[in-house]
């Protein structure tokens, strides 16, 4: 079992804040960030889960698999509710900041590029409508990740071509763009205030980048390809990870393939600690809301849980 990718829910104050996990095996699976057991799955897909959401209230689930369905799922008892069916698979999907719509990237099929297709959501217990509402024609290659941006009224995307775009939601067009990456961009995540975001590549590197120009600001080197890297809530600081790919590496230690979660100062792009513990690559990782610590997923079948202690909060790196 391959964990493609963690992310951190976003339920209401003070209720804890279990992380989500996506797999090959098609299921996803929820887990307790205190004592690492798993506290229920949601099970339907019949391919692999390539990404989730989930809303602020954490009521409704969004999954997105390689069995060309998008599934919106009751959070609170594991219920599917709804069933968005294409004729490629899902890659990514993300509700807007509203809530009220969601934004799902298909993969390019046939003669047919990436699509970007944008559906309403309706509250649970509502009638919920199949229509797409407006569908943005992509590049060539596979859209790994979507953000919402400018309140809703802009798109960042980002894709196997190592571009990032910013699209008009209304009429479909591109605003922005630029290349960024020399190979695909695995990840990106964006800052907890919206401005700025993180993006992570094959190439080796992850890059911090400016949400309205799309222009690099700092850029987080690595010797292994990165699959996945989060900006912290807390502090300026960036995790990245990944590692060799596991068929390349000769011996077993995971020090030789570098299966690394590395973290930098997000301002001198200085590496300051790294961590240690899985034995393939590390395929995705999500900051805890409050920063507390971090989620790592990895291609071996893990999920490791890890927990800052009191010398993070108190020394100053740099």
């Amino acid at each position: 079992m391959r964990w493609w990718s963690v992310r951190e829910s976003k339920p209401p104050p003070c209720i804890c804040s279990p992380p989500l996990s996506r797999s090959q095996d098609g299921r996803v699976n929820l887990w307790w960030t205190e004592n690492g057991q798993r506290a229920g799955s949601f099970n339907g897909h019949n391919g692999v889960v390539w990404t989730v959401d989930i809303d602020s209230a954490s009521e409704r689930l969004l999954t997105g698999a390689g069995d060309s369905t998008v599934r919106l799922w009751n959070f609170q008892t594991g219920e599917e509710a709804h069933r968005f069916r294409f004729h490629e698979p899902c890659r990514a999907v993300r509700f807007n900041l509203a809530e009220n719509m969601a934004a799902l990237s298909t993969d390019p099929f046939m003669s047919s590029a990436s699509s970007i297709r944008l559906v309403r959501v309706a509250p649970l217990g509502e009638e919920q409508s199949d229509e797409v509402v407006q569908t943005l024609t992509g590049p060539r290659g596979r859209i790994a990740r979507l953000e919402w941006v400018d309140g809703d009224r802009t798109l960042i995307s980002a894709s196997d071509d190592g571009v990032v775009r910013r699209w008009d939601v209304e009429t479909g067009k591109i605003l922005v763009e630029n290349t960024i990456h020399e190979r695909n961009i695995q990840d990106l995540q964006m800052s907890t205030d919206g401005t700025h975001f993180v993006t992570a590549s094959a190439d080796r590197s992850a890059k911090l980048v400016d949400a309205e120009t799309l222009e690099v600001m700092k850029t987080y080197q690595s010797t292994v390809p990165v699959n996945s890297a989060a900006i912290s809530p807390l502090y300026d600081h960036v995790l990245i990870g990944g590692g060799q790919e596991a068929s390349q590496v000769t011996t077993t230690a995971g020090r030789a393939g570098k299966f690394e979660s590395r973290i930098f100062h997000k301002v001198f792009a200085e590496e300051f600690a790294n961590i240690r513990g899985h034995f393939g690559p590390i395929n995705a990782v999500a900051f805890m809301p409050d920063g507390s610590g971090f989620v790592s997923g990895g291609e071996e079948g893990y999920i490791r849980l890890h927990h800052f202690d009191a010398d993070y909060f108190t020394t100053k790196f740099f």
